[in-house]
């Protein structure tokens, strides 16, 4: 369907201020081409920076021979030492990519999820029995949710809504409007952390490894846990907000139109009830019994996901739970691909989707394919952030950056704010989040450590800014899809319409989310368990 969507609209094209982003961000090459493109760039700046003696004092590291601050010195990534170790290492630097390994194996579980039917059918199921007076927070809450079901959101929710809408007598185009707010203005607000996480928080432990600064952190896949909660509280009346009082009433009252048939992704949520109903009850009492499972290796005695030995020699006052409780942090990633292979196969087993543990495997395998793609992309970003770490150019640029901040006397607050609108505005033209984030994390995430910011709050900030701006830039990949679903109702909507009629939810989105992120810092609340917002360099 994504293909015809795309096929049907390569005639339309907007004017103005957003027909310029358009233009221009068709322009830039794929995003893997831009990474080796910056690779070529990279090693010239390396190059001249090493000729030119381009250096830094270490923030942390003490040089034991002069007693002074390490220099950190611009290598060129041309050296003798950077080309062997590129072409020695270059399965390491591929494999070894923090994000890699978290993000396929929690994939390997949703894509059974998936591919059975359950993400489909519980979202259908959860908007469905929506009073009509409740219909809009609830299919907003469900999309937002509906993230970790990745593609599931955007084709089965979105679609969904505009026919719930109009069932209830309203206009239908509020409906998509609606869940498209939620499932991609919304993608970084959830209830709980999942996909979206681990890839982000792969990439923070990359760039926190390549700088050096701290080599004790490790991503904590909850990191940012309490913040993406809130985002959820905040959104979520917003999205209400601007749905009902705003959009609807500029649409005007549905007087009835045209309407497509219901797409598969559509009849697979809709077969037939008791089936369906059957796989969700099978689905949660799976989910129920891999939470007992996590939780009996949490607190019965001697489990492994507790470290007990972590505050020995430590005064019980200074001792933190979330030090004892590290190894369940770290077994998160693990914990959502049992839970999504789970209820997606038990789901699938009731329903008859999955006939056979052939079945199981098939949809593995499938979800594997799906992310050809990716593998291409982090395989180019992991040798950039790489070689990037090599040159000492993140750190030396991270240093010098927060030097130069610190010297304007803005307010770390303002700087996160900054960090959000800016972002926001990349994201117009580079869709991808884990390519802008591979992108911009070796000099923020350091550079903002050396500001008192953690590797969480800078995570967090960015998602705020790369969220909100999804749903109003035509190069977002499901741009064209939605275009297709709102001409089912109104077949003259083009990507104007659709711009237009996001753009209130943008801003507003936006407002509030770069407004929570800096009162989150002035109030000092953890971002997630045992993930702070503010940092302190470690000593020696």
């Amino acid at each position: 369907m994504a293909s015809a969507a795309l096929a049907t609209n390569n005639e339309q094209h907007m004017t103005g201020f957003l027909g310029w982003i358009e233009r221009n961000g068709n322009k830039l090459p794929d995003p893997v081409f831009l990474f080796f493109y910056l690779i070529i760039a990279l090693v010239a700046i390396s190059m001249l920076s090493a000729a030119l003696g381009v250096s830094a004092l270490h923030p942390t590291t003490i040089d034991e021979a002069t007693g002074q601050p390490q220099v950190i010195a611009a290598v060129s990534l041309l050296s003798a030492e950077n080309i062997q170790k590129l072409w020695v290492e270059m399965p390491k630097t591929f494999t070894h990519f923090h994000p890699l390994g978290y993000v396929l194996v929690v994939m390997l579980g949703a894509g059974v999820a998936e591919r059975s039917g359950f993400f489909a059918a519980g979202m259908a199921s959860a908007v469905k029995s929506a009073p009509k007076k409740l219909l809009t927070p609830v299919v907003a809450l469900v999309a937002m949710i509906g993230n970790h079901a990745a593609d599931a959101g955007y084709v089965v929710l979105i679609p969904l809504a505009g026919i719930l809408f109009a069932a209830a007598g309203r206009h239908p185009m509020a409906g998509i409007a609606a869940a498209f707010a939620g499932v991609s203005g919304g993608f970084s607000a959830n209830v709980s952390p999942g996909q979206l996480d681990a890839l982000l928080f792969g990439i923070t432990e990359e760039a926190v490894g390549a700088s050096a600064l701290d080599p004790s952190w490790t991503a904590n896949l909850a990191g940012n846990w309490y913040f993406i909660s809130a985002m959820t509280l905040i959104f979520l009346p917003i999205i209400w907000y601007v749905t009902d009082k705003i959009i609807e009433p500029k649409l005007g009252p549905w007087k009835g139109g045209a309407q497509a048939g219901a797409s598969e992704e559509e009849e697979l949520s809709q077969g037939d009830p008791s089936t369906v109903s059957k796989g969700l009850r099978a689905a949660g009492l799976a989910a129920l019994a891999v939470v007992a499972l996590w939780a009996v290796m949490v607190f019965a005695p001697g489990t492994p996901l507790m470290n007990e030995a972590a505050c020995d020699g430590i005064p019980a006052a200074d001792c933190s739970i979330h030090s004892v409780l590290r190894p369940f942090y770290q077994s998160l990633v693990a914990a959502f691909f049992v839970l999504f292979l789970a209820t997606g196969w038990a789901y699938g087993r009731a329903t008859g989707t999955i006939k056979d543990h052939r079945d199981l495997v098939g949809m593995m395998s499938e979800s594997m394919k799906d992310m050809g793609y990716y593998l291409v992309l982090a395989f180019a970003a992991a040798h950039f952030v790489a070689m990037f770490g090599w040159s000492n150019l993140g750190l030396i640029s991270a240093v010098h950056g927060a030097a130069a901040i610190q010297s304007t006397g803005l307010p770390l607050p303002l700087v996160l704010g900054l960090m959000v609108l800016f972002a926001g505005l990349l994201n117009l033209f580079v869709g991808s989040a884990s390519a802008k984030w591979a992108l911009l994390a070796p000099i923020l995430v350091p550079m903002l450590m050396l500001l008192g910011i953690s590797p969480e709050g800078a995570t967090a900030a960015y998602r705020v800014g790369d969220s909100a701006t999804n749903i109003i830039t035509p190069l977002m990949v499901y741009f064209p899809l939605i275009l297709v679903f709102a001409q089912r109702w109104q077949p003259s909507f083009g990507l104007g319409s659709l711009t237009a009629m996001m753009l209130p939810y943008s801003i507003w989105l936006l407002v509030s989310g770069t407004l929570l992120i800096v009162l989150w810092f002035y109030l000092g609340i953890p971002l997630g368990p045992d993930a702070p917002v503010g940092y302190v360099l470690p000593t020696g």
